[in-house]
Parts: C-alpha cells; structure tokens; sequence
C-alpha cells in the first residue's frame, strides 16, 4: 500500500508535465490565417555605355563685342571639331552669358552714392553638352576640342535602351528574393511553403525610391582660356558601371 502511494502521484506529475509541454508546442504552432509581412531586396549592375561631357569658352576683353565676338567664333570652330570627329554625337548649346567685371581695388574715400560703378572688362561664355555612345573615341574627341574649348564636366551613365533592360532585370532579382524569403519564412514557422499565398506586393514599398542615375554634373563657372593652336595629349577616362537597386514588401497570408 505505500509503495502505491508513492508511485501515484509521480505517475499524476509526469502526466501533467507531459500535458503542459503539449499544450506548449500547440500554443507555439501558427494558426491558420496568419498575415506576415516580408521585405526583399533587387541589386543589378551594367557597365555604363553613355557619356555627357559639358565643354566651354570664355573671353574677357573691355570691349563688350570683342569678347563676344570671340566666343562665338570659337564655339563655332569647337562645334565643327566635336562633328568632325563624332558625327553621331548628340550635341545641345547652351547657357550663354555676359556680364561686367570690376575693379578688385576699392578706394580709400568711399564712393559716392550717387555714382555708378564702371566694369573695366567683360566676361562672355558659351557652353555646349556632347552626348555620345562612342566611349572608345572619346579620349581623342574631347582632346581635339580642347584646342579650342575647355572641359568644364563629364559623366557616365546609361542609354534609356540600356536602362530598360536593367531595371526589367531589377525587377525580376528583387521578385526572385521575395520568393526565396517567403520559403525561408515558412520553414522557419514549420508551415509548408504551399501553405504561403501573396496577398499584395508593395514595390518600394519601403519609400527607399532609387538614385536618379545619369544626372548632369554641375557646371562649373570658372574657366581657363584656352590655347587656339596648342596640342593636348588625349585624357583618360573610365565610364565605370551604373547599379540600379529596388526594394518591395510584400504581404504573405499563410492558409
């Protein structure tokens, strides 16, 4: 009779102990209808196949004409220079400007209110932007038009062609990366992956909107003159690659 006793009621805690975990195990299993909320992320590369260079020209001279004289004349023989050796470059003037210079000495006395500062020169410029796919002529391009107009910016991108293609890309490496999350999440929940239905998907969803890519260099406002004659030995360039990123959320009902 005592050994019954005791027997018993270790027998009774083992069985709760057992029941406990159970309940446990159930209480950590996902109920069906469970809404998960799953971030993925797209990254793709290509080599940039574009450049935007930026060139310019300008004089100083007292006579307001004479420098714009010159300007124009040099915009127009850096012109036939950039068509000569790029036909197929695509080329855009623009922002043309004059303004006065004045004396950098001030006078001990101040100036009198009434009277007007004189400029002691003036200062025209002209810019033109040359676009082109040609990256292998571009060295020799843009140092044949150095002889007359000056570097002023150049940068790398890509061709809308060359940008469609990419970002179709983006977009399939970013969808294949929340396929590949939502597998991980269902077997990291114990649910079989079959179980998973995608509700929404939300692209930059994240508000992480991507870079704008092939954006204009600043141009820069000062200049040197530029030797008519002189040879310039041809610049080194390295159009480098273009990465285009995405990010989406999507929303995972689980059956």
């Amino acid at each position: 009779m005592t050994l019954m006793k005791t027997v018993a009621p270790a027998a009774l805690v083992l069985t709760l102990l057992l029941g406990s975990a159970h309940a446990g195990a159930q209480a950590q299993a996902p109920a069906s209808g469970t809404t998960v909320i799953i971030p993925a992320y797209g990254e793709v590369k290509a080599a940039n196949d574009q450049a935007t260079a930026v060139l310019a020209v300008e004089e100083q001279d007292k006579d307001k004409a004479a420098a714009a004289s010159r300007v124009n004349q040099k915009m127009k023989q850096g012109l036939e220079i950039l068509k000569r050796e790029d036909p197929r470059a695509s080329l855009k003037t623009m922002n043309y400007y004059t303004y006065p210079v004045y004396p950098e000495d001030r006078p001990v006395q101040p100036m009198a209110a009434n009277k007007p500062r004189v400029p002691t020169a003036w200062r025209v410029g002209h810019y033109v932007e040359v676009k082109t796919t040609n990256l292998a002529g571009l060295p020799k391009t843009v140092a044949a038009a150095q002889k007359i107009l000056t570097l002023n910016a150049i940068n790398f991108g890509l061709t809308p062609e060359a940008t469609k293609k990419l970002d179709d890309q983006r977009i399939a490496a970013t969808y294949r990366n929340l396929n590949e999350r939502i597998t991980s999440v269902a077997a990291a929940m114990g649910r079989p992956v079959a179980d998973a239905v995608l509700d929404t998907v939300d692209f930059e969803g994240s508000g992480n909107y991507a870079d704008r890519e092939g954006a204009p260099a600043p141009v820069m406002m000062a200049m040197r003159k530029s030797m008519d004659s002189a040879e310039v030995a041809e610049p080194s360039f390295e159009p480098g690659e273009t990465t285009l990123q995405m990010r989406l959320v999507g929303k995972v009902r689980f059956r």
